[in-house]
């Protein structure tokens, strides 16, 4: 019975050994991040009291990439999801702050969703929706997204569509780069309607009736210049 009950023991050990060798050996997973290096100092140079907030809620993404794991394309058919490449949280998550980082940024303002904030001050709200995150290993980074600018507590908004395709070389650090890049470029065109909208406060606005008034339609801003091809195409409303 001891020789048995060794033996069994013995076992275990070498299994488990077995196990913690294989675990030792693995290669660690690698985490990625698309909020912009200089988000801490933008943070530290805004105004105390800007002269308007923003708010960016929650980001919608296409289930296909709504995942931890990076998710590259094979072929126009085919993708990748790779294990060991992870983004730090949820691809929502890192672009909703990634665009609040920029845009406070590029605005001198703060993003205060689900904040309270001071009655008085206009709040421009910031909705994205990604259709298309697309990651072409040592190729490009494509993000087509539909944005809107609403000045809250008004029906004055601002319906556009951006698509970026930033070129990236070799490696997944330039790849999460090029997204970010891309990233930018949306956020610069969000900013420009932001201010359009900004500039425009005060002017008229729906009638008592519910019908429009004679205001000219806010234009979508010109398309970025950075990146293999972007462009913005939309409309605007009052």
């Amino acid at each position: 019975m001891t020789t048995r009950v060794n033996g069994f023991a013995s076992g275990a050990a070498v299994v488990f050994a077995a196990l913690a060798l294989a675990a030792c050996s693995s290669p660690p997973a690698r985490f990625y991040t698309l909020t912009p290096a200089d988000a801490a100092l933008a943070v530290r140079t805004a105004p105390a009291n800007p002269p308007f907030l923003i708010e960016v809620p929650s980001v919608g993404v296409p289930e296909q990439v709504a995942k931890n794991q990076l998710v590259v394309q094979k072929n126009a058919a085919q993708v990748d999801v790779l294990e060991l490449e992870r983004w730090a949280s949820p691809p929502a998550d890192e672009i909703r702050r990634a665009l609040s980082d920029d845009l406070a940024a590029q605005l001198g303002t703060i993003d205060v969703v689900n904040s309270a904030y001071p009655a008085g001050v206009p709040v421009y709200r910031v909705s994205v929706n990604v259709q298309r995150f697309e990651s072409w290993p040592a190729k490009r980074a494509a993000i087509d997204a539909v944005w809107s600018v609403r000045a809250v507590g008004t029906q004055v908004v601002m319906t556009c569509r951006t698509s970026v395709a930033e070129p990236v070389a070799d490696g997944y650090d330039a790849l999460v780069a090029g997204h970010r890049r891309a990233l930018d470029a949306i956020a610069t065109q969000a900013a420009a309607g932001v201010r359009a909208l900004a500039a425009r406060r005060g002017g008229p606005a729906a009638t008592a009736s519910g019908g429009k008034s004679a205001a000219p339609l806010v234009p979508c801003p010109a398309n970025p210049t950075s990146g293999d091809a972007a462009g913005a195409t939309g409309k605007a409303g009052t």
